[in-house]
């Protein structure tokens, strides 16, 4: 291979990193920032109210998603740091081909970091956001990355395996 064209891959490679590990940072400085609003303007049960549609409401939730686990807290942070380790490897490796894939990668990696930060740093998961017009759980800005992510991924499969599909089909 040529000397200048593996340079510049290198040079490429280092840029792509650099840029999704500060989207990251910048990510993770927003959800704590929220979180940190959060705490100091909802706690005490203050809560605020938008039309009967969304509520912010100051909760600590030492589990996962919808309360799964609660109180497992160690475990919870090896697992989440286990995904995240397997998510940030191949996000920095390059090797999804896809835009898509690595976008649907950094907000999982975001996300989940936020709150692995939390469940370190805390022991429980500052959550905020409570939908008024469906019955759900409370949740923060680090599960919205993550599920948008998770959605991302899930598009991005979908769309995979109607290529291979095609790809079968034509002669």
């Amino acid at each position: 291979m040529d000397s200048s064209a593996s340079k510049d891959r290198k040079f490429r490679t280092a840029v792509r990193i650099a840029v999704q590990s500060v989207l990251i940072a910048l990510l993770i400085g927003v959800d704590h920032a929220l979180k940190l609003w959060a705490q100091r303007a909802l706690g005490g049960g203050r809560v605020l109210q938008a039309d009967g549609f969304m509520a912010l409401r100051y909760q600590e939730n030492s589990g996962a998603a919808f309360s799964m686990l609660s109180g497992r807290t160690s475990v919870l942070i090896w697992l989440t740091g286990a995904v995240l380790l397997g998510c940030i490897v191949y996000l920095f490796l390059g090797r999804s081909g896809s835009r898509l894939t690595d976008a649907a990668l950094l907000l999982v990696v975001a996300g989940g970091a936020g709150n692995l930060i939390d469940r370190i740093r805390l022991g429980y998961v500052i959550d905020y956001i409570e939908p008024l017009f469906v019955n759900f759980a409370v949740f923060n800005f680090a599960d919205c990355l993550i599920t948008v992510g998770a959605a991302l991924l899930l598009v991005w499969a979908i769309l995979g395996a109607r290529r291979d599909k095609r790809g079968k089909e034509k002669p």
